[in-house]
This record gives structure tokens, sequence and C-alpha cells, in this order.
């Protein structure tokens, strides 16, 4: 824990908050530039000698609960309360989910012109792709909004993507992943993904049930394309700064047999784009 940092922090940060910005009335003159210490640690529910300690750099290490309750106090930013908590040796706040996608990851999908790529959120919907995807998958347009979802169809669909082989390893990961956004359960929408495949698939729910974290960044596909035959490509996440989305991509080892499958499959998308 960073101490003297987050003392710093603390003072800087009560400096700026005035009196009204809390609803706080000014009766006199105050002496104090910005708000008081009491004032904070009320409205904060923290002793006064325990936040006049962590002013002055004591090293108390606050829980979680507090950092979060003297950010509220203070008025901060999402990023200002992650910047406290990681002074504190705790994880950042989940980023909320959202439907929108995000702008600059359309822009990135508009140029992975020979990449099979989607944006995908927290609850592993498919919000967006490009035609590589398509021609990849298969024509997600004709699939129902509310059945885009890679881990419905891993649990409880076909998962035609998916062999066999992979099935039993990638639910374990996407599951991790799934507990380790910190979403649930507070994102209904990731509440009510949980729930609802708990109900359908034994399998979801022991993997659920076991607790496991872990953040899903690369992992190995494998198909059978009914053009371009058997695939093993390889898959990758990247968070989306500031969004709780992701943009997943497939690619091939240069020289491979895949490789020069999707190479095929780009020609064909363009041949059919430009017809």
């Amino acid at each position: 824990m960073n101490a003297a940092e987050l003392a710093g922090f603390l003072r800087t940060r009560r400096a700026r908050v005035q009196p009204m910005d809390v609803g706080l009335e000014e009766i006199g003159r105050r002496q104090t530039c910005g708000l008081r210490r009491e004032e904070v640690a009320g409205r904060a529910g923290v002793s006064l000698d325990y936040y006049t300690r962590l002013e002055q750099g004591r090293r108390l290490r606050p829980s979680r609960q507090v950092v979060v309750a003297l950010a509220r106090a203070l008025k901060l930013s999402d990023d200002e309360c992650n910047y406290m908590l990681g002074l504190v040796g705790e994880v950042p706040l989940p980023t909320p989910s959202t439907p929108k996608v995000h702008a600059g990851a359309l822009r990135l999908l508009d140029q992975l012109d020979d990449i099979p790529a989607m944006v995908l959120n927290s609850r592993y919907d498919i919000l967006a792709w490009n035609r590589m995807a398509t021609a990849l998958v298969g024509d997600l347009e004709r699939i129902p909004e509310g059945e885009r979802n890679t881990l419905r169809w891993l649990f409880s669909g076909p998962a035609r993507e998916v062999s066999p082989h992979d099935h039993a390893q990638l639910g374990r990961s996407c599951v991790a992943d799934l507990r380790t956004t910190g979403l649930y359960p507070e994102d209904p929408g990731v509440r009510q993904l949980v729930h609802e495949l708990s109900q359908e698939s034994a399998e979801f729910a022991a993997l659920w049930a076991s607790h496991e974290i872990g953040i899903n960044r690369t992992m190995t596909k494998r198909m059978v394309h009914p053009l371009a035959g058997f695939l093993e490509l390889n898959c990758e996440l990247l968070a989306i700064p500031e969004s709780s989305q992701r943009l997943m991509f497939y690619t091939a080892t240069p020289g491979t047999a895949t490789h020069r499958a999707l190479r095929s499959l780009r020609e064909t998308v363009e041949e059919s784009f430009n017809c």
C-alpha cells in the first residue's frame, strides 16, 4: 500500500470539493479550502480520527468498502476511485456493460477486411461483426438479436464452430472469464444469463459453482467449415478501452493450410460483394 500517495491524493481531492457541491450550506467564513475533514468523514461513514490518520499517511490500509465510500464523499470519478483502489491493493471497479458498440471498435472492424472479427460484450453477446466473420460462422444477421450469444451456443446450442475436442476447455475458460468481470450479480443482464444457462445446462451449472476465475485472452479453436474444411484458428480477445466490450478476432499461422483457407474465404467474400 502506498500510504503517502493516498494521503496526498485525499488532501488534494478534499480541497477541490466545495460545500455547495455536496449540499452543505456555507455559514460564515470558512478557513478550510474545500471540505473539512469531519465533513468528508461524516459523508463516508468513518470516524474523524480514522480519516485524519489516512490523510496523515498512516499505514491503515482501508478496505474496499471504505475506499468506495470516500470516493463518493469526495465526488470522485470512476478513474479516480480506481486509482485509490490500486493504491490500497484492491482491484478496480468493473466497467458497466452497455449495448452501444464502441465507435473505435466499429472503425477497426472495417479495417480488418482479411480477418474474421466481432465485438462481444461482457455477456458474450455478439454486438457487431465484419464480412469475414460472416464467411466463417454464417450470417449472424439472420439470428435474432437475443440469441447472438456465444455462451448460449456453447452450452445450450449447436456451437458448430467449436470442435468436441475443444468444448470442455473452452467452456471452462469462458465461464471463469464471465465470473472474473465482476459484473455478477449487479449487472442484470449477466445475472439473467447465468440463471438461464444454469437451468438449461448442467455443465454450465457445475462450472459456475466451481467459482474459478481467469481472463480469456487467447485460445485455439478448431472447426470444420462447410467450404474451407478443417480450420485451426488462433482466437484473440482484446479489451476495448473505457468499455466492457472486447474485440475477438481469428488468425492462422502463416504458411499453414488454415492460413491458405482463410485467404480463399476472403476471395469468396470479395467475389460475392462485387457481384
